[in-house]
């Protein structure tokens, strides 16, 4: 480590290892720098070396190695304090808090230490003539860890009362200890109004919001907030990930999952910080850690998934029942130690409260890709099936169930056979347990029709025996031997009429031949819907329901079977509608079926044509239609519709919602569609599907955080092949969104990037040369100046291509800015300025549109403007720069601003030519050239060109904040102005 010559050098390699990422990298770094530091023989120098190995210590694992270089910091301080200049001793003063938590997270350190301490702390920040409030919250600390809660509540109240002075800690930091009192205390809603400004963003600092986000979950889900805990898992898990010092906040997250019905994201998170099962260096970030972990897996174990396999430490495998068991141990051995430290049970009881928990929120679906990882519960069977009296039960509400036509007969028909398997049973009772098997289908369904229609002749009742045949017979058809079903639904169809004239058998029994019939002459239409005898085909469907309607319409209200019936019927005729082209007599008649069904009490019957209704609707343009139908799908199903159902209802109520600019209400189903495809396992379809539309729904929002979360994940399944290339390239644009927003531009540009080059294999290239142009944004903002400039250089290539001038210019602009930062310096950016002007002044000469032309000259004066700020930023600079070396070079400086004010002079006369249209932009040009006359020693023409601004704006109102700002301004350089005459 040669490099390290002086101290500028060492005190740019400690900012530079700052930089790096939390753990023990860091830390070896910072011992060698510390090395290096002493080589230099300047106490100061050693000094910020020990403060930075301190510091780097505090934020990672190994906190329990910060006491050592403390210690020499507080023995140079008292024997040389000389050598400390104001931020050191700011700085040395400031640590004292951390030292006090430090020794108190370490169970081997004595209590009576620790107090011994904090009387030193509040000895030397009287000495040094600091408030009590830091040491007051440091005895908070104290009294609140081992449960002496009267000692906790002086010190708390006295906390709050002392002044806050430079050894505060931060607002954000404060209002986090504060608020967890309050929780722990029971008052969980007076905790989140001393969080709410953390989590607001109006206090930050580098660990917060981060923690504050993960003690807000508990407390939030026992006041029934869930929305905001689930939005606080999302925002917070992505600020605490990358944290190696943050182990008692992710223990947060893990135990949120556990406690929501997320057990598999637990188990990711478990998974994503391996070391966090072994690490020594904090034993009460670890004990909080190994709690959690008992505590899902416990959780894992009640769910029967015990032997499921598990993150656990390395070394060997775990199962979920393992690692309860050694995470149990582990956290109790902890617990022990601090209490014995601390001579109460206080720590350990809230260990053994902890993991046992209950969950408070069955299931909280999140929108990231997490299957619940419990296996399916077989549905028990309703009655009591013990005996024959047991079984007359079962049988009973079997029949009550298939004779009202409620969603789980078939599997209450099953229960049945399953209890009569031995049993001795009549023939009309075996009969029914066959027809309910064969309707629950299966390769055998037809031969079992046979046999129930059998056993129904041999009951004595022909009517049914000819419904079962007529049951198996549309099967066949289902399977593509229509001909074959009709040719035998043809003589079951003349069998019933006969036996239904002679009063042989009840209209319901001929109701379902008649029906079974239809259908099979739905399925001939089907067949070949356009082919020679389509017409003949449709007109022999539509008399066959027809006859349905006729059979069982007016009696519709002996039984609900009938209802049934007749609603069927009408929906089938709305399908015959549609595919004579009539879209809205089909919608008609489809509602029609609805409103049959809703009114018979069958509403889950109504939700497949509520789905035909709001396509035939949203084809139609009607979306409000569309919107009513699937809302009425949801209600209707409730449920009983299976979850990918669900799924797909939620997801199309989203885009519809979503359409109209609703982008909460929509997130909320596009959360809901998420959560069902991963129940219906197709989280790598449509689940992807789902959050991808989340995640720009809560872009949508300015949720960035979360929706970042959630496009990440859906990503993970997302492909070309089964998704299409547009969906992935809008999921990583909208990632490129949110994560420029939220400040990791590199990353931001990687996703840019990559839905870049999908896009360029387009025909139409406006998206890839949009996507090129925010990818250079990107990247120039994390600070890859040539790799921008080749993303721009790209994306104005692509412009020019497009002949869309207004961004070729732009991108233009954007490389001379880069270049004024780059190696090309000054001259390159001149040159991409010039050009910019060039391009926009041929592109302005050429336009023949005045709303082109206009917008043509609004982008020339801002080029204008953007060279003058230009030039007259590399004058500053260099002006700077001039003024540390002590050398002169004022003509050339003088020159730059002399250019700077011509090019702003320019921008000025542009903007005129626009009028009120570019009386902003004028104006704003004037004060830029105001303040470069006042640079250049013109105090009387920058108050000239400052109360020409005032003219412009003489009667204008206070509404506009354009105006205002602009007035403020001209103030000030007249008062400038007057001040330097």
């Amino acid at each position: 480590m040669g490099e390290i010559a002086d101290f500028d050098a060492l005190r740019r390699a400690l900012a530079e290892n700052s930089e790096q990422p939390e753990g023990p990298a860091r830390n070896a770094r910072a011992e060698l720098l510390l090395a290096e530091a002493e080589r230099l023989e300047v106490p100061l120098a050693v000094i910020e070396a020990l403060g930075h190995q301190l510091k780097v210590y505090n934020y990672s694992s190994e906190k329990d190695k910060m006491f050592v270089p403390f210690a020499r910091l507080l023995r140079m301080w008292d024997e040389r304090p000389e050598d400390f200049d104001a931020y050191e001793a700011h700085s040395l003063h400031w640590v004292f808090k951390w030292m006090s938590a430090g020794m108190l997270d370490q169970p081997h350190v004595p209590l009576a230490s620790v107090e011994k301490w904090l009387g030193e702390m509040e000895h030397r920040y009287r000495l040094a003539g600091h408030s009590e409030r830091a040491v007051r919250s440091a005895e908070f600390s104290v009294a609140a860890h081992v449960g002496d809660l009267a000692r906790a509540e002086r010190a708390y109240t006295a906390w709050l009362a002392a002044d806050r002075d430079a050894m505060a800690d931060c607002h954000a930091c404060e209002l986090h200890g504060q608020g967890v009192w309050q929780a722990e205390s029971g008052r969980d809603a007076e905790a989140l109004g001393l969080w709410r400004p953390v989590l607001e963003g109006e206090y930050s600092c580098a660990h917060e919001p981060h923690t504050v986000l993960a003690s807000s979950l508990k407390p939030l889900l026992r006041l029934g907030r869930v929305e905001e805990a689930r939005a606080n898992h999302l925002r917070g898990f992505r600020l605490v990930r990358p944290m190696e010092s943050m182990r008692g906040a992710y223990a947060d997250h893990v135990e949120f999952c556990a406690l929501t019905g997320n057990e598999a994201r637990g188990l990711e998170l478990l998974a994503e910080r391996p070391a966090y099962f072994t690490d020594t260096g904090h034993p009460r970030s670890r004990l909080d850690f190994m709690a959690v972990v008992a505590l899902l897996a416990d959780r894992l174990a009640e769910l029967g998934l015990g032997a499921q396999r598990v993150p656990g430490p390395a070394g060997r495998t775990w199962t979920a029942r393992e690692l309860a068991v050694h995470a149990r141990v582990e956290a109790t051995e902890l617990a022990e130690r601090f209490d014995r430290r601390n001579g109460t049970s206080y720590v350990g009881d809230r260990a053994r409260a902890r993991m046992a928990q209950r969950p408070l929120v069955e299931r909280l679906p999140l929108g990231v890709r997490t299957v619940r990882p419990a296996p399916a519960a077989a549905a028990p069977a309703p009655g009591n099936a013990d005996g024959p009296a047991g079984l007359s039960v079962l049988l009973a509400e079997a029949r009550r169930m298939s004779d009202t036509l409620r969603p789980h007969a078939l599997r209450a028909w099953a229960a049945v056979a399953e209890a009569a398997r031995d049993a001795e049973l009549e023939p009309r009772d075996r009969a029914e347990i066959a027809d309910h098997e064969a309707m629950a289908g299966g390769p055998e369904a037809v031969e079992l029709f046979e046999r129930a229609a059998a056993l129904y002749a041999e009951a004595g009742d022909p009517g049914e025996a000819l419904a079962a045949r007529a049951r198996g017979a549309y099967v066949r058809a289902l399977h593509g031997e229509v001909d074959a079903a009709l040719a035998v639904v043809a003589g079951l169809y003349d069998e019933v009429l006969a036996l239904y004239a002679d009063g042989a058998t009840g209209v319901r029994q001929t109701a379902a031949v008649v029906m079974s019939r239809a259908r099979i002459l739905m399925r001939r239409m089907h067949e070949d819907p356009a082919g020679p005898d389509a017409g003949t085909a449709l007109a022999a469907a539509e008399r066959a329901v027809r006859e349905v309607l006729a059979l069982v319409d007016g009696r519709d209200g002996d039984e609900v079977r009938l209802a049934a019936r007749a609603a069927e019927a009408r929906a089938m005729l709305a399908e015959l509608a549609g595919h004579a082209g009539d879209a809205g007599r089909a919608a008609e008649l489809f509602q029609r079926a609805v409103e049959a069904y809703v009114a018979a009490g069958l509403p889950w019957f109504a939700v497949e044509y509520e789905v035909q209704v709001a396509a035939l609707a949203h084809q139609a343009g009607d979306m409000a239609g569309a919107e009513r139908a699937l809302r009425g799908a949801l209600e209707h199903g409730g449920p009983y519709v299976e979850p990918v159902g669900r799924a797909q209802l939620h997801l199309q109520l989203a885009e519809v919602i979503g359409g109209r600019g609703e982008a909460v209400e929509a997130a909320e189903h596009a959360l809901e569609a998420a959560h069902w495809a991963d129940e219906a396992g197709e989280s790598g379809t449509l689940g992807a599907w789902a959050r991808q539309q989340l995640g720009g729904f809560l872009l949508r929002q300015g949720r960035y955080a979360e929706a970042a979360e959630v496009l990440e994940s859906a990503l993970v399944d997302l492909d070309p092949g089964t998704h299409g290339d547009g969906v992935v390239v809008q999921a990583r644009w909208w990632l490129g969104d949110c994560l420029g927003e939220l400040g990791e531009h590199r990353e931001a540009a990687e996703h840019r990037l990559r839905a870049a080059d999908i896009a360029r294999h387009w025909p139409e290239q406006q998206d890839h040369a949009t996507l090129a142009h925010l990818a250079a944004e990107s990247l120039g903002s994390a600070g890859l100046l040539d790799e921008a400039d080749e993303a721009y250089t790209r994306a104005g290539e692509l412009w020019r291509a497009l002949d869309n001038p207004y961004f070729l210019v732009r991108s233009l602009r954007a490389r001379g800015w880069l270049a004024l930062r780059g190696a090309s310096g000054a001259e390159g950016a001149r040159e991409l300025m010039a050009e910019a002007v060039r391009e926009c002044e041929e592109a302005l000469a050429a336009a023949a549109d005045p709303v082109a032309r206009e917008q043509l000259t609004d982008e020339l004066g801002h080029t204008h403007r953007q060279f003058g700020d230009l030039l007259a930023r590399w004058a500053a600079e260099r002006a700077e720069g001039e003024a540390a070396e002590g050398e002169a070079g004022d003509d050339e400086v003088r020159a730059a601003l002399e250019a700077a004010l011509a090019r702003t002079e320019e921008a000025v006369v542009v903007f005129g030519t626009l009028g009120a249209g570019g009386l902003h932009g004028r104006t704003g040009a004037e004060l830029a050239a105001g303040r470069l006359e006042a640079d250049l020693g013109r105090p009387d023409a920058a108050a000239a060109r400052a109360r020409g601004v005032l003219a412009a704006y003489e009667g204008a109102g206070d509404e506009d904040g354009t105006v205002l700002a602009r007035r403020a301004e001209a103030d000030r350089i007249l008062r400038a102005a007057r001040a330097g005459a």
